[in-house]
């Protein structure tokens, strides 16, 4: 039984709408995960998913095929996080401590031995670095976020924010070296209770 002309050629909202699942759900961890750091509550992080993917889903017919539709759906979601009320609050925050001393160094080798004490120096390093992180700025945070936890590249990170990549590249200088800074103070306070 062959189909008629018209029915072939009919492209309905269900092709739309696969097409959006399956570009959207591989992004889904990494969405959250970003929405978490940014509004630091499981809850409103899924509400921010949730909404970021509507509006996607709304505005699918207007993302270009072939274009980054990773950046394209983080994008939404950073506007959508912007456009919360937790969002406005925290870009008027400012930071008053970014001043950074450009010669701090930090030790970046890692051991790759594994043993019970590794281990709990690995979780203990981990829970440092979530600790360091949840002190950054709310647009270093961002910037960090995009760049070292989700490998986004600068030019795709320069589109998720708008700004330039050179102000891409001078976020993530600031973001590591206040990283650095914090946990090499962390290190020092450590090496003070022990002894």
């Amino acid at each position: 039984m062959a189909l008629l002309a018209w029915k072939r050629t009919v492209r309905g909202p269900t092709d739309q709408a696969s097409t959006f699942e399956a570009l959207a759900l591989p992004l889904l961890p990494a969405l959250y995960n970003t929405s978490s750091w940014l509004t630091r509550n499981p809850n409103d992080a899924e509400d921010l998913v949730q909404e970021a993917l509507l509006k996607a889903l709304r505005g699918f017919s207007s993302f270009e095929p072939g274009s980054n539709f990773k950046a394209w759906i983080f994008r939404i979601l950073r506007n959508s996080y912007l456009n919360s009320r937790a969002g406005i609050a925290a870009q008027r925050t400012v930071s008053l401590d970014e001043r950074l001393e450009a010669d701090s160094a930090y030790p970046e080798e890692v051991i790759e031995m594994t043993t019970p004490e590794t281990n709990f120096m690995r979780l203990s390093d981990r829970a440092a670095v979530q600790t360091a992180m949840e002190g950054l700025s709310p647009t270093l945070l961002e910037v960090i976020l995009l760049c070292d936890v989700e490998e986004m590249k600068y030019k795709e990170i320069a589109l998720v924010l708008d700004v330039p990549i050179g102000t891409v590249m001078s976020r993530i200088a600031r973001a590591r070296a206040a990283l650095r800074l914090q946990l090499a103070g962390n290190a020092a306070l450590n090496r003070e209770t022990r002894a």
